[in-house]
This record gives C-alpha cells, structure tokens and sequence, in this order.
C-alpha cells in the first residue's frame, strides 16, 4: 500500500485505534492489498462470548478500483495444537464483476418522524460473491389440510458470503457511517458498466 495516501493512513489507524492485533492485521492486509490505491475501507471489531471465554474477532472490508477485499481475524484459546493461545487472519480477494448482490438493512427509530440523514440506530451489510450460498428446505404441502401426500421440498438459496452488523449502541455513530459510505462506494463500483 502507498505510504502517502491518506486513505491508507485513515486505514491503518483504524485498524490500530480496534486494538485488536494491529501489527498481524495490518500486514495480513497490506499484503492483500498490494499496491493498489484504496477506494474505501471499514474496520470492525466484535466480542463474543463462548462459554466462559471472552473471543474477539476484527473484520476488515477494503475496495480497491479492482477488488473487494475480507479480512477476518480471530483469537484461540491455547488447545491441544497449540500450548500458547494463537490468532488465525484469512484474506480474500474478490474481482468487483464476482459482486452479484449488496444488501443493506436499516434499523431506524421511530419512522413516523425521520428525517433523511438520520443515522440508522443499526445496519446489517450483507455482501454476495458466490462463494457461499446457503439452502433452506421445508417439506412442501399443497392447501389440503387433510392431505397426507408427500409434495417433496421447497426451498430457497441464498448467497450469504457475508454478513455484518453495525450498531449505534455497540460500535458508535462513526462506524455507522462508515458502514453506509463503505457500501454506498461498493454499490457504486459494482454499478461501473466497465467492469
């Protein structure tokens, strides 16, 4: 990545104001990355509780004139592969043509009332590439209630490659907004009839 770009730099502070790991996401991305110019970004950290253990994992969304780049970060608890807790980063790189679908839902409080511009109390951004779908069946039924026929199954696929929630209470109005401008600028790049 370009030292001097501002965009880079605002990412690279991102990443270090998560506190999660710094240095190993900040290489995991760069190295994704490579040289391109980035267009976006959106870093999000997350807590999790499992069992009697506190997990935190970062997530971080890169557009680039060419890319859509993930990177996923978690922390392990020392297991019988490992005497000493351990962190796994995965990155993915996605061509913008792969893009079939960005979905944006908005939590807003009190509709009745709302003024454009308002921050939404939550969002959930839900990008798809095709990498992983997702099948819901149900058995199927006809409108007889008494029947007893077997109908087979019924069922949707869904591409869910990812999905990420946002939230005024939890992460703050700042990182609302930059999950709206994140996937207003995706939306637009993917809109690129050139691509």
């Amino acid at each position: 990545m370009a030292k001097t770009s501002t965009t880079t730099q605002g990412l690279r502070a991102a990443i270090e104001r998560s506190g999660y790991y710094p240095a190993l996401v900040a290489e995991a991305v760069e190295a994704a990355v490579g040289g391109e110019p980035i267009r976006s970004y959106l870093v999000h950290q997350e807590t999790t509780f499992d069992q009697n253990e506190v997990r935190r994992h970062v997530t971080v969304l890169v557009l680039t004139g060419n890319r859509f780049i993930v990177s996923h970060t978690d922390e392990q608890a020392a297991d019988t592969t490992s005497p000493t807790p351990y962190a796994t980063t995965s990155t993915e790189s996605v061509k913008l043509s792969r893009i079939s679908s960005i979905v944006v839902s908005r939590v807003v409080a009190n509709p009745e009332s709302y003024t454009p511009g308002t921050l939404p109390r939550e969002i959930v951004l839900t990008i798809g590439w095709g990498a992983v779908s997702r099948i819901d069946l149900e058995p199927a039924a006809c409108g007889d209630p008494n029947c007893e026929a077997d109908h087979g199954y019924t069922g949707s696929s869904t591409a869910d490659d990812l999905s990420l929630r946002v939230s005024e209470a939890g992460d703050g109005p700042e990182t609302v907004r930059q999950a709206l401008t994140f996937a207003q600028a995706l939306s637009e790049a993917t809109a690129d009839p050139t691509r």
